[in-house]
Formats: C-alpha cells, sequence, structure tokens
C-alpha cells in the first residue's frame, strides 16, 4: 500500500522536472524555461514495500501552445545501481529523508508492476490519496501474460516517447511505449496497427477548469 505523506520535498517534484526535461529527446522547446505544472496521474504498489511508482501527468505552458508530458518516476531510499544516467535528482523529505528520484522508465521495479497492471494483477492507485484505488485507470493487455519476473533491459528515448522492450516469462517479447506527450481520445488512431494493449488514464488540460482529458499513457507492442 501507497501511503501518502502530507510533507514537504526539497526540492519539490516540480522543481526537479523543470531541470531535467530540457535534456529529454521527446521535450518539446518553448520561448520561455519549462514550467511544469502537475495535471494528473496515479501511482502503483512496489510488493516490497520498498519502491515508490508514480506516473505524473505534467502541463507546461499555457493556452494552445501548452504540452503535457507523463513523467513516470520512482522514489528510492537509495541509489539504483547502473541507472545514473536515469536519475532526475534528490529531494529532501520531510518524512523518510533523501530520496533519490528516478525516470522510471529505467527502473525494474516500474516496469516489472506495469507488466502487472497490464495483466490485470496489480491494481492502479490514486495519485493523492493512501490506499485508494484509482478506477479511471485502465489497462487491457491482449497478449497472454505468465506469472514471473519481467526482464528489464535499456530504455530507449525517441521523439514520440520511450520505449521498454521487456522479455517476459515463456520468453515472448514485449515493447512498452510511455507515450511521453499525452493527446486525448484519439491514441488508437496515432497508434497505427499492432497495438496489443494500452494504459488509459485522465490528466487536466492546461486552462480547463473541472474538464478531464482521457488517452494512452502507455501502449504495447510485440518486440
Amino acid at each position: 500500500m501507497a501511503v501518502i505523506h502530507r510533507t514537504t520535498m526539497q526540492p519539490t517534484k516540480a522543481e526537479l522536472i523543470a531541470d531535467w526535461l530540457p535534456s529529454r529527446a521527446w521535450y518539446t522547446a518553448g520561448p520561455e524555461a519549462p514550467r511544469p505544472v502537475r495535471a494528473g496521474g496515479f501511482r502503483l504498489d512496489d510488493p516490497a514495500g520498498e519502491v515508490g511508482i508514480e506516473f505524473m501527468a505534467v502541463t507546461d505552458g499555457e493556452g494552445p501552445d501548452a504540452v503535457t508530458y507523463l513523467v513516470p518516476m520512482t522514489y528510492r531510499g537509495k541509489p539504483l545501481d547502473g541507472a545514473e544516467s536515469a536519475l532526475i535528482g534528490t529531494s529532501e523529505h520531510g518524512v523518510l529523508g533523501t530520496r533519490w528520484i528516478y525516470d522510471g522508465t529505467h527502473d525494474p521495479v516500474l516496469v516489472g508492476q506495469v507488466y502487472e497492471l497490464l495483466a490485470g494483477r496489480a491494481v492502479p492507485q490514486q495519485q493523492s490519496v493512501s490506499d485508494a484505488v484509482d478506477p479511471t485507470v485502465t489497462a487491457t493487455l491482449g497478449a497472454p501474460a505468465p506469472e514471473g519476473d519481467a526482464a528489464v533491459p535499456d530504455a530507449t528515448d525517441g521523439p514520440e516517447g520511450t520505449d521498454v522492450r521487456i522479455e517476459v516469462p515463456g520468453g515472448t517479447p514485449l515493447t512498452l511505449r510511455f507515450h511521453r506527450t499525452l493527446r486525448p481520445a484519439a491514441d488508437e488512431d496515432r497508434d497505427g496497427t499492432g497495438v496489443l494493449g494500452r494504459v488509459t488514464a485522465e490528466w487536466t488540460p492546461a486552462g480547463a477548469e473541472g474538464a478531464t482529458a482521457r488517452g494512452a499513457y502507455i501502449t504495447v507492442r510485440g518486440a
């Protein structure tokens, strides 16, 4: 169960993401430095209770030029071996102390739990409420999903998102595409053919008070 602590983080997640975004291949540079604002997302639980897992949607900019990015993150109490290039930054948590915050597409715990979510064996949790299921998140997978650990190779960033190829039990490889630029409704159209599954969730578009958009955070294809 993910416990949400009502406390401070210094620097904040938004500040860390603002410094990190310009280094990404999928970042759409604007005339000003990024000023990301949280727009939605959800969490997953680490069965071992050691790693925080969050899928955060952040909106940068205003009006029709605003872009909403997907930033999957993991929070750890010590560095993740071999993942130096995936470190977003460190922050001092008011309850837990120093937290190492990683781009979750490079973290085997997050990727493994995405596979479990697609298989129907993990339950999405609300982003800001402890032990509360998020019924707005849906996950489907048309391929078999046998139980067991998914081996995680390196993630690859590109202009359209981040692709993570995994070997699932039984030797069937899958590619998870994390859609870094979120777009509503017509994800099926832009995904094209060959999609085996997807994780779909909501976010709040810039300037749309009380309104939500919905689209694919992650799509799945055969590797």
